[in-house]
């Protein structure tokens, strides 16, 4: 039997990078997956599409996160399709540009605590009567090992990550007794659209395969890599964790693989 069968999976930022190596592995395990996006359609459509030809079910979602009413609305629409939601990955995030305290606009702050962290908060609590009802409910939210070392240059990006870890940390204790399971993942430098821009950026890497020779285990981390760790956290086998961080990283701290 699949390790989801019959569970509903939102995904935010579902149709590309990480959120699509999640969507498509929680579908590939029996979760029917709400596939989020916020621009992007042909992307959502594209995995929705992957899904289901591989015999999954998934529809997508436009949405927002950082707008409480078009998270409202998506909820919605997702439990009148689904009929309940009983396993969140808060997986939407959009990069900082890299600059000190002092050179960082105050919009920028505010659009990426929205996205990451307070969008996170809306959609718990959106979710939680639904996930309340089930046998089960599971909650993980996508950080990154930057939270492990806070380097300079990109206080908004870390700030978020380290408020969406500490929503984390709090929800696991209120919702235990609801049978509810929160857990973060923290992936390093993952192959995808923003690792990419980071990678270029940071190490002026035009090719993510010069990196493979110097990533731990021969190559860069892929999204699949990432969505396993949250298929286990999500499964029967992680049936008594609750309120933990895992890193994703190969051991190896993200700027060490880019010099």
């Amino acid at each position: 039997m699949a390790l989801l069968e019959g569970r509903v999976a939102l995904v935010t930022g579902g149709g590309r990078g990480i959120g699509r190596g999640i969507s498509e592995l929680l579908a590939s395990e029996g979760a029917a997956v709400a596939v989020n996006y916020r621009k992007d359609a042909d992307a959502a459509a594209d995995a929705v599409n992957a899904i289901e030809a591989a015999g999954g079910r998934a529809k997508a979602y436009a949405a927002s996160v950082d707008d409480v009413e078009q998270d409202a609305a998506m909820v919605e629409a997702v439990l009148n399709d689904f009929g309940y939601v009983d396993l969140l990955v808060c997986n939407a995030g959009i990069a900082s540009r890299g600059s000190n305290v002092v050179d960082t606009d105050p919009g920028e702050l505010q659009r990426v605590l929205a996205t990451h962290a307070i969008s996170a908060h809306h959609l718990c609590r959106l979710v939680l009567p639904s996930m309340r009802t089930r046998p089960r409910g599971d909650v993980v939210m996508i950080s990154s090992a930057a939270t492990s070392y806070f380097l300079g240059g990109g206080a908004p990006y870390n700030m978020a990550k380290a408020a969406l870890e500490a929503l984390a940390y709090t929800l696991a204790k209120e919702e235990m007794r609801n049978g509810i399971h929160v857990n973060v993942v923290a992936p390093g430098l993952v192959e995808s659209e923003m690792g990419r821009r980071l990678a270029k950026a940071t190490g002026g890497v035009t090719d993510m395969r010069d990196v493979d020779a110097r990533a731990p285990f021969g190559h860069v981390c892929q999204p699949v890599d990432v969505a396993r760790v949250v298929l286990w956290l999500t499964s029967d086998g992680a049936g008594y964790v609750t309120g933990q961080r895992v890193e994703c990283d190969g051991g190896v701290p993200n700027p060490a693989v880019l010099r």
